[in-house]
Parts: structure tokens; sequence; C-alpha cells
């Protein structure tokens, strides 16, 4: 079993480097015809980025994808800096007819994300001519040895029951060099998602057959993402079934994520891309959705007909209603451990570094004044957005309602929600964006905390003080101070995740939906000779 686990490790490496190389593959320019078809495609009326882009990309050269880029983006950097001294020019001229038609000819968009438009269109090469056989070397190679590795414990890890044997004294799950290569990674990756998309538009060609498959396009960074997170999630899902095999909670919960996330997540909103449709996840709630109330999605929602109206009810009645609601029965462990897609990576590929989440009473006061000052920047960002689209107004008080939604954007949903939030896994923990800046985690625990019947039971008297509880909590709850003192746990931070019960070897915690009478439980300590027993007693 171990030379087939061992066998898993290098084939799944082997299917990483292949991967990470193929960035460095392929060539890429175009033909003057296929430029021409590009730009009649775009509509784009200026005759600059026409003479720039043929001197840039229509060449016999063997571009790179780095040199290709950097040529793309200047060609469309001197055609718009040309149209911007003409404003300049028609500004001071007063000549306000010539100034508004220069307009018409700039070109909006990331500069990288314009480059991986045209970088689509002009690849060359192994992974763009062998789409097949290249996913078969990457994700195929990755899928089967991270199986071969995973499996083995079945038999590796002995009899049904949590094994976290040396978890600390693991270079990969405790900041080891094998922790921090895994962070370089990830962030590496987000970063180049969200702001070098052309980088690896060679990875997206890998999925283009698939995305073709189901939503009838060219795939995007997007689906490329999409489908990576559905694959990561189904393989470490099997990790997850391994290890918890002996507790059905656990079981069920993972399943759960999984159905959701490949299902509503990415194969639905893909399928109505195809029936032309808009793209949208059914289980996505503001304001982690939130760009919902966007003025550009409530147009495109309205001009949709009927799906598109029945899509924005769902999205208020799914705020307003249904997750109020499922929270007050069941916690926000309903939403957070067996729904959301963010909790669902965190729940499988970042189960390994859930011991590593801080558990100091620092990190909670930092947890819970950032949390909440995220979830009132995306009210007061949504305020603006709904004034914007009801008034036909640009801005409020002088602030224009674009630049928040572009701050939003890049700080919380960029960087913090994927950069931090997953990149951080192999040193923070696991769930650094739901505990720190998930606004619906902020708002789902509003509720959880002042009107639900949810709350983890402890029997003080059974508590051996181990502290697996407090180790194996994700969220940096300290459990074992609860436990030891009989207290009922009922935390906003708290997911429900159910770890804490699971490792417990005393059967000390219990997930449980009861009555609201009695669920805030406080017990005070009482230390030495501070009072009179019999007279406290009394007292009460």
């Amino acid at each position: 079993m171990r030379v087939i686990k061992q066998s898993g490790l290098i084939l799944f490496l082997l299917g990483l480097a292949i991967f990470i190389g193929t960035i460095f593959t392929g060539d890429f320019n175009l033909t003057q015809s296929e430029l021409d078809a590009f730009i009649a495609e775009k509509g784009y009326k200026n005759e600059v980025i026409k003479e720039k882009l043929t001197k840039a990309i229509v060449t016999n050269e063997d571009l790179n994808i780095f040199e290709f880029s950097s040529r793309v983006i200047n060609a469309y950097d001197i055609s718009n800096r040309h149209y911007d001294k003409l404003i300049t020019k028609y500004d001071a001229e007063r000549n306000w007819t010539k100034k508004g038609e220069q307009y018409q000819y700039k070109i909006f968009g990331k500069p990288h994300s314009l480059s991986f438009t045209l970088a689509k269109k002009a690849g060359r090469g192994f992974v763009a001519e062998n789409k097949g056989l290249a996913w078969l070397l990457t994700f195929g190679l990755g899928i089967i040895g991270a199986l071969l590795y995973i499996i083995p414990d079945v038999i590796l890890l002995g009899k049904p029951g949590i094994k976290n044997n040396g978890v600390f004294l693991n270079a990969a799950t405790n900041r080891g060099w094998i922790g921090w290569f895994a962070f370089f990674f990830l962030v590496t990756f987000y970063i180049l998602l969200y702001f070098y998309p052309d980088f690896i538009v060679n990875w997206v060609y890998l999925v283009d057959p698939m995305s073709k498959s189901l939503s009838g396009n060219s795939a995007s960074q997007w689906f490329l993402y999409g489908f990576l997170y559905c694959t990561v999630m189904s393989v470490m899902a099997v990790r997850m079934y391994i290890k918890y095999r002996n507790n059905k909670y656990q079981i069920l919960r993972t399943t759960s994520v999984l159905f959701f996330q490949i299902v509503f997540a990415f194969l639905i909103p893909e399928i109505l891309v195809r029936f032309e449709k808009p793209w949208y996840d059914f289980k996505n709630a503001f304001p982690l959705d939130y760009d919902f109330f966007f003025k550009w999605n409530l147009n495109e929602l309205l001009s949709s007909g009927g799906f598109g109206l029945f899509i924005l009810i769902w999205g208020v009645v799914l705020t307003i209603v249904v997750v109020p609601v499922m929270v007050y029965f069941f916690g926000k462990r309903w939403y957070c451990s067996w729904v959301c897609g963010c909790g669902g990576l965190a729940e499988t590929l970042g189960d390994p570094y859930r011991q590593n989440s801080s558990k100091t009473l620092l990190s909670w006061r930092v947890e819970r004044i950032v949390i909440h000052s995220v979830l009132v920047f995306v009210l007061v960002m949504t305020g603006f957005a709904l004034y914007t689209f009801f008034s036909g107004a640009e801005q409020i008080i002088g602030i224009k309602t674009q630049t928040i939604q572009d701050i939003y954007g890049f700080l919380i949903g960029a960087i913090f929600a994927g950069v931090i939030g997953t990149g951080f896994y192999p040193i923070f923990g696991n769930r650094v964006w739901c505990r720190f800046g998930c606004p619906l985690a902020a708002y789902l625990g509003f509720i959880q905390r002042f009107k639900s019947r949810f709350r983890i039971t402890t029997n003080g008297g059974q508590c051996i003080s181990c502290g697996n509880c407090s180790t194996y909590c994700e969220q940096g709850i300290d459990v074992r101070a609860y436990a030891q003192k009989g207290e009922n746990i009922v935390r906003s931070s708290c997911v429900g995740c159910g770890i804490c019960s699971a490792v417990c070897p005393r059967g000390v915690l219990k997930l449980e939906n009861g009555p609201e009478d009695g669920r805030i439980n406080p017990t005070e300590i009482l230390l030495g000779n501070d009072v009179d027993l019999m007279d406290f007693i009394n007292n009460k």
C-alpha cells in the first residue's frame, strides 16, 4: 500500500509539473485576416489600434505568451493615449462635438483581459492543438496520482476513527517547507487568475472542449477556475470520506457541499448560458454575491424576460427570507458547511490545515472588527448601487458609485476572497475568508447568535481537557474553555462543521437544534474562597 501511495505522489507531482510547465509553451501570433476578423467582431472603430496590433502581432516571429501580452497591452495603451491627447486638445479648443466623438474610439477593459481575448485566438503549439492529450498529462495524471495517494489510507489508517497522528510534525500541515510551497503556489495561482489571465491561456485551452459541450462557448479563465474548483473538491472529498468514514455527519455534509458546488455553482449556470439565459448560481446569496444589485446585473436580469425576473425575485427572497429562517432552525451551518462553495473548498482542500487557525484573543478581536467592517462596506456599496439604478445618477455626495464597486471588487472580491481566502490555507488555516472577510457569514452570525435554535451542548463532567476540540476548530474558537465549564457554545462565528465533536474522545460535544430557552447558559467560575458557596447557591 505504501508503494501505491508513493507512486501516486510521483504521478501527482509529475502532472503538476507538466501543468505549470505548459504556461511557458506555445507560440502566439495572428495573420492579418485573423486580426481583421477580430477587430470586426469587437466592433473597434479606430484605425490606430488596427495599425498598432498589426505591427505588434501580425508577424512570423514565434512569440511566447509574455512577449505577446506585452506587445498587445502596449498597442492598446498607445491607441488610448492617442485619443486621450485628442480629447485634451478639443477640450482646450472648446470643440465639444469633436471631443465627444473621440470617446467611441477608446477601448476600455483591463489590459491583461484584453490581451487574454486575443491570446485565445493566437495560440499555437502542443496544448492548443492537442487539448485532449494535454488534459490527460495534466489533470489526468494529477487526479489519478492524488487518488492513488489518498485511497490506500483506507488500510493504512487502520480501524475507522479520526487519525491526526503527527499533524504537527508534518512539513505539509505544520507550516513546514511543503506548506510554504503550497502557500506560494496557491497565492501565485490566484494572482494569475485575477490579474494576469493571459499568462495562463494554455491552462484555459485544456478545458475548452468541456466548456463548448456545456455552454457552447470557448472557455474563459473563470470556467477553468470552476472546473478546477470542482475537481479539487471531488478528489479531496474522497480523502474526507476515508478519514471520517466512522462519522455519518461528516460524510453527509461532505456529499452536500460537493453536490451544491458541482450542480448549482458549475453545471446549471453553464447550461443556462447554452439556452441564452443569464449565468446564475442559485445558491449564492447576497451579500456574498455582492454584485447582485449592481446596475449591469439588474439590467441584464430585467432584459432577460420572465426568467431574469424570477432570478431577481429568488435572490431577494433567498437573502431576506430563506437565509434567516434556515439559520433560525439549523444555525449558519446549513449554509456555511452544507451549501456554500467557499465552505466546501475549505472543508475538503483545507481540512489538512484546520489546526493552523489562530486561537488567540487578538485574532478574535481582529475577526469581529474586520468581518463586520466588510459587511458594512458591502451594504453601503449596495445602497449606492440601488440609488444609482433608480435615480440614474452616477455619484452620491461626490462619490462615484463605480469607484466604490471597483474598490470592493479589488480588495474584497479578488484579494481577500481569492488570494488570501484560499491561498493562505497552508499557513493561517482553512477558513481565513469565512472567518475574517465573508459578509454573508457576518449576516448569518448575527442571526445565529441572537435568534436561533442551534447550539453545541457540552458535558463538562466528561471533559478531560485534551484540547482536541480547540486545536481542530477552524474558526479559532477555544471550544475546550466552554466544555470545561459545561457551557453551551453559541458563537456567531461557529459554522457547525462538527469536527470538534468528531475529534472528542469522550463524547462531550453535541450539535443540537433545541428550544431557545436556556440556549445561552453562561457559567460563572468560582475560585478559592472568593464567595460563601452556600450564600451563592441560596441567592441563585
